[in-house]
């Protein structure tokens, strides 16, 4: 079964040119840890999670108007929407991840996590 049958299609992704402390109140207001940064294409370009961000602020000089593009994670792990749900579960698991982003022709769909895996061996296991 591939990922687009179980991935959550409603995914918040902001702006690479964002500034960290916008991203900071998207992630509060919508009770997330974290989101995909994609360019003014849509095109995935990396991942920030709040951690990113208190680690950016704790170095001297750095402040909430910088970009998320300095503090987000560049090489981000990614799944294609027609990836099946056991290669992403075990890419999940072998990277030690709990999401990631699902991508079609590089622009973000979805997303998938552990949870949603889970969920989906919960259901289908025990009926």
């Amino acid at each position: 079964m591939s990922v687009s049958k179980i991935m959550t299609y409603h995914v918040i992704s902001i702006n690479i040119k964002t500034s960290i402390g916008q991203a900071l109140d998207i992630m509060e207001k919508n009770k997330i840890n974290g989101v995909p940064v994609v360019d003014d294409n849509k095109n995935l370009m990396g991942m920030i999670v709040k951690s990113d961000i208190y680690r950016f602020l704790i170095d001297e000089g750095h402040n909430k108007g910088y970009p998320v593009e300095l503090a987000m994670t560049k090489n981000v792990f990614s799944v294609n929407k027609d990836e099946d749900i056991y290669s992403i579960g075990k890419k999940l698991r072998e990277n030690n991840i709990i999401a990631m982003p699902v991508v079609d022709d590089n622009k973000v769909v979805g997303i998938i996590s552990i949870e949603d895996i889970l969920d989906y061996f919960l259901e289908n296991t025990f009926k």
